[in-house]
């Protein structure tokens, strides 16, 4: 299988990023993409970084570590320590980091990483020939 191409990665990334800052700061969407918009996006970002870590992996893999990771964050949400409470309190600790366990989220990731999936799969498929 040939590797993903990590300034394409970076690239997608970067737009996702974006992507999801942007969804924070609109008022005017619907509540339900308010809601779960960046949630999905943190997942979808989630499986773009770890196609661009683990570029020689399968797609199936990279959902695996991609799941791996986003439901152990969320786990995390679930210990409030003095110490992890402080980080989750700046900016970077709290959009990494989040703050309460939501079974939402958990949803949200899963459809974000689903979709990375499927995008993963139509680009490397379109690039091969």
């Amino acid at each position: 299988m040939n590797k993903r191409n990590r300034c394409v990665y970076f690239i997608f990334i970067i737009i996702v990023i974006i992507m999801g800052l942007l969804s924070r700061k609109l008022d005017n969407m619907q509540e339900f993409i308010k809601n779960y918009l960046p949630d999905t996006l943190w997942g979808l970002m989630v499986f773009f970084m770890m196609g661009f870590i683990f570029n020689k992996s399968s797609s199936l893999k990279i959902v695996i570590y991609s799941l791996m990771f986003s439901y152990c964050i969320e786990i995390s949400q679930l210990y409030h320590g003095e110490f992890i409470d402080s980080i989750r309190r700046t900016t970077m600790g709290g959009l990494v980091l989040g703050f309460g366990f939501l079974w939402s989220d958990l949803v949200c990731y899963s459809v974000g990483i689903l979709i990375g999936y499927l995008l993963d799969i139509y680009y490397r498929n379109l690039t091969k020939n």
